[in-house]
C-alpha cells in the first residue's frame, strides 16, 4: 500500500540526544546508590523507563531506588537540555516528507518537559502533523500502544505508515504495531542489530535518508515487517 503517514522517534533520530540521556541515567543511578555500566544504559535507550530501569539495574531492584533514579534522570537531563542539537538534514527531511503531502508525525514517549525541549530545538512545526507524547500511553516502546496512538491520530492503516527510529525498541515496537520500520545509525546502534530488529532499510543518519528520499521505503510502497527486502549499505 501507498505511504501516506511516516511516523518518526525524536531522541538519536531527529535530535542528538540519546548519549544526554545515558549521561543523566549514569549520574542519577550512581546517586540512588546502584552504579551502572554507560554501555548497558545506552543499549536501553528508547526503551520504557520503567524497563529500562529494571533491565540496567536489575528486576529485584527496590521500587525507592528506581523511583529516585527516575527523578535523578529527569533534573539531570532537564539540566542538559542546553546541549540539544537537531541532527543535519532533519528539518529538511520533515519539509520534504509535509510537502511531498504524507503526513509527519512524531511519535515519541517523551514527558512534557523532555518533549518541550526536543520542540524546541528541532523548530519544525510548520512540518509536523500529529505529535504524541509519554501522557498518551501506558507503555512506551517496545510496546505497540505508542505507534498504534500515532496511527490513529494519522488516521491511516498500519500497512499506510512508515516509523524512522534509531533503536531496536523502535523496531520491535513497529512489528509489533505492524509498521515498516526504517533504521538510522545516530543514535548508536549497529547496522546489523536494526535489521535483525526487523528494519527494511538502515541509514547512516536522516541527511543520507534526505539524499535517498525518492528510492527510499518513505515515498514507496513498502515491504512488510519481517521481509527479507535488503536496505541500502550507507557508510
Amino acid at each position: 500500500m501507498t505511504v501516506r503517514a511516516v511516523l518518526f522517534d525524536i531522541d538519536g533520530t531527529l535530535v542528538d540526544s540519546n548519549y544526554l540521556h545515558v549521561q543523566a541515567w549514569s549520574e542519577a543511578m550512581a546517586a540512588a546508590g546502584h552504579p551502572a555500566d554507560d554501555a548497558s544504559i545506552h543499549r536501553a535507550i528508547g526503551m520504557d523507563s520503567d524497563l529500562l530501569l529494571r533491565s540496567v539495574l536489575g528486576r529485584d531492584t527496590p521500587t525507592p531506588v528506581t523511583d529516585a533514579a527516575a527523578a535523578g534522570h529527569a533534573d539531570r537531563y532537564q539540566a542538559l537540555a542546553s546541549r540539544l542539537r537537531v541532527f543535519d538534514g532533519a528539518r529538511e527531511l520533515l519539509h520534504a516528507i509535509h510537502s511531498g503531502g504524507r503526513q509527519v508525525v512524531l511519535a515519541t514517549s517523551a514527558p512534557p518537559a523532555e518533549l518541550d525541549a526536543l520542540l524546541a530545538v528541532l523548530d519544525a512545526a510548520d512540518d509536523v502533523d500529529h505529535v504524541t507524547s509519554g501522557e498518551d500511553v501506558s507503555q512506551a516502546k517496545p510496546a505497540a500502544e505508542l505507534i498504534e496512538v500515532a496511527l490513529g491520530r494519522a488516521g491511516v492503516t498500519a500497512a499506510e505508515a512508515v516509523l524512522v527510529g534509531d533503536t531496536v525498541w523502535d523496531g520491535e515496537a513497529a512489528a509489533r504495531a505492524g509498521v515498516a520500520f526504517v533504521g538510522v545509525l545516530s543514535g548508536g546502534i549497529a547496522r546489523a542489530e536494526l535489521a535483525a530488529a526487523g528494519a527494511v532499510a538502515v541509514y547512516d543518519d536522516v541527511a543520507t535518508l534526505l539524499g535517498d528520499l525518492d528510492a527510499s521505503p518513505l515515498r514507496n510502497d513498502v515491504s512488510t515487517p519481517g521481509s527479507t527486502r535488503p536496505g541500502p549499505r550507507h557508510g
